[in-house]
């Protein structure tokens, strides 16, 4: 395939994932956890409502709540769209945003504006930059993730794994041969922290151990439980008549590690910071999120959903994910986000029983949640 019609096959597929994600249903079958997880209410929180506080400090930058937008899209014009509503609600609400993958921006220049209109939009906000591990493989790769984080001026670079959904893309590079090295290289050459982000199937302790002797800053889980990719391409291979692939993201759609027991998988293992994404649906979600351990809460496909109703049904969305964090934390009297780390949490269910045949001690992880409070960004 030549170089002109490689890049056009990207810009297509991005456009794609962009049809499916609003068209389908995407979403895995297998739950999140959050349900697994339970608050013990408190009657006398002794606090006021309305005095409650979510500032962060987020990498040395200051969040006004702790809710990322996930990385989504780029490189279509319609992804320009996207892209310039969810910058602006990031900028108006203190939030801190990662764009999608930008291999076709890499691969085709012109189309840097796609990605370009978040910094536009958010020139305060804590911007992600975001590549592959197919992009970082190169021989290149250390000088592609800088050209990626210069276009945008990022404050941050995402290296996504996707190994599920690569093998299951009908153009998908399967070679992760070296990843964890090339993670490391990156790590060590960039004046900026690097993030390393799975999509959709979650991070293991073991994984999460490796990651964070590489050097990188910070770990998104992005567990199972929200959007599923083997489901998105399923679709696609559909379309495209491919019956092995289609069979593929049928069976696959609902593999992972499911987000609770990632996140606390991840906790356990690591220093760094950790965010929770995959299936973060509401506040609640949010607040157990961080009560389990994680330094923010990624979101991606409630607010594209929105997209196309406009700014006001967005900022109606997030405004009403702060109010349910805000009483989440009021009923467990929990002022700040580190008092939220500290209140009493009961787990339950499928997640309690997969924690214990990997053996963890649970009765030691509650105890021991407040030691995150005073990680270093």
């Amino acid at each position: 395939m030549g170089i002109k019609n490689f890049k056009k096959f990207t810009q297509k597929r991005k456009l794609d994932h962009i049809e499916i994600c609003l068209k389908e249903f995407v979403e895995s079958k297998i739950s999140s956890g959050f349900d697994d997880i339970f608050f013990v209410h408190k009657a006398l929180p002794e606090i006021n409502k309305q005095e409650i506080d979510f500032k962060l400090k987020f990498f040395s930058h200051e969040l006004k709540a702790p809710i990322i937008i996930e990385s989504m899209t780029g490189g279509t014009k319609e992804a320009l769209k996207i892209n310039s509503l969810l910058a602006s609600l990031a900028e108006k609400f203190g939030l801190a945003m990662g764009v999608g993958s930008q291999r076709a921006a890499i691969e085709n220049p012109k189309l840097a504006y796609t990605y370009k209109i978040v910094r536009e939009k958010a020139p305060k906000s804590f911007i992600l930059a975001n590549i592959g591990c197919s992009q970082i493989l190169n021989e290149d790769g250390v000088e592609l993730a800088k050209i990626a984080c210069e276009m945008i001026d990022a404050n941050a670079l995402i290296i996504h794994l996707n190994p599920l959904q690569e093998s299951i893309q009908k153009e998908g590079e399967t070679n992760f041969k070296g990843v964890l090295e090339r993670i490391n290289k990156i790590a060590h050459s960039l004046n900026l922290p690097v993030i390393v982000k799975e999509t959709g199937a979650g991070i293991s302790y073991e994984v999460a151990k490796a990651l964070e002797s590489s050097g990188v800053s910070g770990i998104d889980i992005a567990g199972l439980g929200g959007t599923s990719w083997a489901a998105v391409e399923y679709y696609r291979a559909k379309k495209a008549k491919d019956k092995v692939k289609e069979c593929l993201g049928k069976t696959f759609w609902d593999w992972g590690i499911p987000t609770v027991i990632s996140l606390i998988e991840v906790v356990n293992a690591v220093k760094i910071p950790v965010i929770a994404s995959g299936g973060i649906r509401n506040g609640i979600h949010v607040a157990k999120s961080i009560a389990l351990g994680a330094e923010a809460s990624g979101i991606a496909l409630p607010f594209l959903k929105l997209v196309n109703l406009g700014k006001k049904e967005l900022e109606n969305k997030l405004l009403t994910i702060i109010e349910e964090l805000r009483l989440a934390m009021f009923l467990t009297g929990a002022s700040n986000l580190d008092e939220l780390k500290k209140v009493p949490l009961i787990i339950t269910g499928k997640v309690k029983e997969w924690l214990l045949q990997r053996g963890f001690d649970l009765e030691a992880f509650i105890k021991k949640r407040a030691s995150r409070i005073n990680l270093k960004f």
